[in-house]
Formats: C-alpha cells, sequence, structure tokens
C-alpha cells in the first residue's frame, strides 16, 4: 500500500471521533511487528524514530527509516512516519530526506517563551518542507531516565489558555498535552484528568496528541480518545512485551544461541500487544479509503 502521511492520518482519526496509534521502533523486529499488529487489526498505524533511538543507532537515522519505509510500503494497511521528539536541529532538517512526512519537536524542557520561539522556528521550517509539525506544552516527564515529577503535580499540566496562546504563536499542527500520562511507565496505572482533556479539546482547533500512553488502562485510553485524543503514542509497552518473551524463551531454552529463535518470540510478543491495543483501546484511526 502507497506510504500515507501522519497529518491525513490524525486528521481524518479527529473527524471521525477515533485515534490513530503511534509507536516507537528501534529495531527492525519493533518495525515488522507494528505492521503484523496493525495488519491482523486492520487498522492504519504511525511508525516513529525518536532522537533516543537515532542515538542509539549510533547517530545513523537512514538504516531505521529505510527500513521503516520499506515495510510500511509494503504493508496491508495504512501505515506513516513520524520523527519524534526532535531536539537537534541537525536532526530535525534530516527528516524529510529520509522519508517522514511528520515531526515531533520537543522543546517542552524550557521555559514557556524559549519552547514557543525555538517551537515556531522549527514549524516554519517544517512547513516549509511540507512537513506536518506537532509539539509538546506542559511536563509529560519520563524521558531520559530522568524521575518523572508528579503528573497531577501544579505546573506540570497543561493550561489551556497557555495552550491556546502557543498554538496560535507557534502554528503547530498538533498539541501532545500533559494530562497524566508518563512517558516510560511500565505499570499500567496512571489516571487522567478527563475534565482538563474536555477543556483542551474545546479551547484548541488542532488535534490532541497523547504521550506515555504505555502506563495507561484500557478505560482511561478509551476515555481519552472519546474526549478528544487524536494520536496515542505508545513505546514502552513494546519493550516490555520483547523483553518478557526473550527472558521466558531463553529461561526454557539455556543453550540457546542462534538469536532469530528468541527475536522471534520478541517479535511476535510485540505484534500482539500491537493487535492488542488497537483493537481494545477505540486505536482504530479513519477507515480505509474505498477503491
Amino acid at each position: 500500500m502507497p506510504l500515507t502521511t501522519t497529518g491525513d492520518l490524525v486528521t481524518r482519526a479527529r473527524a471521525a471521533g477515533t485515534a490513530v496509534a503511534a509507536f516507537n521502533i528501534i529495531s527492525l523486529e519493533h518495525v515488522e511487528a507494528v505492521v503484523a499488529g496493525a495488519e491482523a487489526a486492520r487498522a492504519p498505524v504511525v511508525l516513529q524514530v525518536s532522537e533516543n533511538a537515532v542515538r542509539f543507532r549510533h547517530g545513523r537515522l537512514l538504516p531505521l527509516a529505510r527500513a521503516a519505509l520499506a515495510a510500511a510500503e509494503r504493508a496491508a494497511v495504512p501505515v506513516a512516519l513520524h520523527l519524534d521528539h526532535v531536539r537537534s536541529d541537525l536532526l530535525l532538517h534530516r527528516a524529510g530526506d529520509a522519508g517522514f512526512s511528520s515531526v515531533m519537536y520537543d522543546a517542552s524542557h524550557l521555559p514557556y517563551a524559549e519552547n514557543l520561539a525555538a517551537t515556531r522556528t522549527a514549524v516554519d521550517w517544517a512547513h516549509g518542507q511540507g512537513l506536518w509539525a506537532e509539539a509538546e506544552l506542559g511536563e509529560i516527564g519520563g524521558k531520559d531516565g530522568r524521575p518523572p515529577r508528579d503528573a497531577h503535580a501544579p505546573g506540570v499540566r497543561t493550561d489551556p489558555d497557555e495552550a491556546v496562546a502557543f498554538v496560535a504563536g507557534s502554528g503547530v499542527d498538533a498539541l501532545a498535552v500533559a494530562v497524566g500520562s508518563v512517558h516510560a511507565m511500565t505499570t499500567r496505572t496512571a489516571i487522567l484528568d478527563h475534565a482538563l482533556l474536555r477543556r483542551l479539546a474545546t479551547a484548541l482547533d488542532v488535534p490532541l496528541v497523547l504521550h506515555g500512553s504505555s502506563g495507561v488502562p484500557d478505560p482511561e485510553l478509551r476515555a481519552a480518545v472519546a474526549g478528544g485524543i487524536a494520536k496515542v503514542n505508545i513505546g514502552t509497552a513494546l519493550n516490555q512485551a520483547m523483553t518478557t518473551a526473550i527472558r521466558e524463551y531463553l529461561g526454557a531454552h539455556p543453550h540457546a544461541v542462534d538469536s532469530r529463535s528468541y527475536l522471534r518470540a520478541g517479535r511476535e510478543a510485540m505484534a500482539r500487544t500491537v493487535e492488542r491495543l488497537l483493537t481494545g483501546t477505540g486505536l482504530t484511526g479513519p477507515a480505509p479509503d474505498r477503491p
């Protein structure tokens, strides 16, 4: 199926009252698992490469991007490529040539005025390249191994009035909001502020994105989609599935040395996780176009 764009998937999902799932990929096994899970669920999906993943791959973007692009072009469901949590302008400027249709520029660690200025510059560049641009306002936390702040502490969550000004001033196409989720959670215990989410959805005219969704239980995710979230980012859940499956395989086969055996187990576990999340939480995305 021809490669689609993140902007198209998210815009159409929002119009349909659904959300599209965006999964962070690190390895070829992640790529194959996400596509297989999406095909099993018959749902569109976004493959995301984060700046951290690029750093893990020795700073090289193209090997993983080319693998994702090849898998997306051969998938039986619509697949888009997204460059996630970019802080490096050098990496940002490589997005278009690497096949990405969208970027998430992350200056959320900066004070508001600096975040706005940096995001405005990044968005202007992205739009000039035909790229859809996402940014973050508030403190979702949990990135880079740093301990997160309480997701409901004062000043952490996204303020609706500030968000309106930020969207208008930055020109972003979508906004990741802090409403109670945290990056890198390994337990699904996050409780979202649905009243705040409704206020944000009412106040803003751009799609809303939920980061740190691995720690959000299914009922909370379904409520978030119903409340206005149009893109849901998931990463840690895949890594948990893969690591657990590999541990179990090696525990049962202590003399195994062929990496294909345990990587297959990890890949299949991730694919099952993708399918379950897509079918069980309303992350079905827009209905596919009919010929």
